[in-house]
């Protein structure tokens, strides 16, 4: 069964490997550098472990152990290149880097004991495996719990903290749920770990329990896995292919009256002028969907000198009149600020009465609801007759002597 389970993961691993490798040649960077690095020892580390050819190694070079203990190098140059590839995304890069080269020092170290304990065993009169089956001798006992605590504690309890926390926060809904498949496979290294010591202790207290290899091959089948599936959807998930009448879609749609008189008003908001292209934009959507939204949200604090009080008593009133009540009159005042910002901002009249300089509400479900929210005031600004009834009933806010000092003249 490990045989199997070890060979589905080699093949998996170098397929990976060769489709990270490209990526990396496309577009180099720390992080992918350091996935590339990740999936490439774990590739080597499960070809390696592989029953059979472990057995030739070992017989071939007359080094018992011999394998195992490149593959559990091979497991520890995982978990410290992911650990280096999350520190990339969610840090700064001069802090990444020194935490990282803080990580490999640690790894490093804590690998070196373990070759020195692996050489010691070698001088045993009756050779001993590195498995808990052989937890009594200090030797074998002292190199696993460097491995565990060194190798699968420390790191995948803080990849699985890193991605957990990083995907509340991220945009990107392909890279967001990569995170948390990554999270997932962590906390099943961590089951694995947990695993090890168990039978360590059983060992130690004198039973002999079996099927500790069994349960080790699962584990680490399933973690393996889930961790490449996570760190590698980012790359491949925007490629399938999403239907047109989707969520995303629909909502990238809605945003775009909104977005198009923002970065008309304010150029420098668009950072990416090639997603104006359909077919750019459509070949990753996840990606035009967050451009779009984080250049919304940057185009309304651009409008905050703009943003005048009196037109929310205003939409209030008329959303009040109109019979809107809650999630619909709060867009339907948000639009209305919006819509009146982009008019004075092209007066170059600034706010006699400023708004106050809260920003607006957010949805408690994070970034999903982030979309529908930035959607209905879209929808709202673009067709709502109480934001047109706003407008006309503020206009002389933005006439040419509301403001005797203007702040700057009209933009384009």
């Amino acid at each position: 069964m490990d045989t199997l389970l070890y060979g589905l993961c080699a093949g998996a691993g170098w397929a990976t490997f060769a489709y990270t490798l490209r990526l990396l040649r496309r577009h180099p960077t720390p992080a992918r550098r350091a996935l590339c690095i990740s999936i490439g020892a774990f590739a080597l580390g499960a070809t390696l472990a592989i029953p059979p050819l472990a057995a030739g190694i070992e017989t071939g070079l007359g080094l018992p152990n011999l394998a195992k203990a490149l593959a559990h190098g091979c497991a520890m140059t995982i978990a410290a290149s992911a650990e280096r590839m999350l520190l990339y995304l969610a840090l700064p890069a001069a802090q990444a880097a020194a935490r990282a080269r803080h990580w490999v020092w640690i790894t490093a170290g804590a690998y070196l004991l373990m070759v020195a304990l692996y050489a010691h065993t070698l001088g045993y009169d009756q050779p001993v495996q590195l498995t808990v089956e052989y937890a009594t001798d200090p030797a074998v006992s002292a190199y696993l719990l460097i491995l565990l605590v060194a190798g699968f504690f420390a790191y995948c309890i803080d990849i699985a903290r890193l991605c957990w926390r990083f995907a509340r926060i991220c945009g990107r809904p392909w890279l967001r749920r990569g995170l948390r498949i990554t999270a997932a496979g962590a906390a099943v290294a961590v089951l694995y770990s947990t695993n090890k010591v168990s039978y360590l202790v059983a060992h130690w207290g004198g039973l002999q329990p079996t099927g500790e290899r069994e349960i080790a091959a699962v584990l680490v089948t399933i973690s393996a896995l889930l961790m490449m599936i996570g760190l590698t959807m980012p790359a491949w998930g925007p490629l399938i292919p999403l239907p047109r009448c989707s969520d995303d879609l629909r909502s990238y749609r809605r945003l775009g009256p909104l977005w198009h008189d923002l970065t008309a008003a304010l150029p420098e908001l668009e950072l990416d002028p090639q997603l104006r292209r359909p077919l750019v934009a459509l070949r990753d959507l996840d990606y035009a969907l967050t451009r779009r939204v984080a250049e919304i949200r940057d185009g309304r604090l651009a409008l905050r000198p703009f943003l005048d009080a009196r037109v929310t008593q205003a939409a209030n009133t008329l959303a009040e009149q109109a019979g809107l009540v809650a999630e619909d009159r709060l867009t339907t005042i948000e639009a209305a600020q919006l819509a009146f910002g982009l008019r004075a901002h092209r007066a170059g009249v600034t706010a006699a009465q400023p708004h106050p300089a809260e920003a607006p509400p957010r949805s408690v479900d994070g970034y999903a609801g982030e979309i529908i929210w930035l959607t209905r005031v879209a929808t709202a600004y673009h067709q709502s007759p109480v934001v047109a009834a706003a407008l006309d009933a503020t206009e002389h806010l933005t006439a040419a002597d509301a403001r005797p000092q203007p702040a700057g003249g009209p933009r384009p």
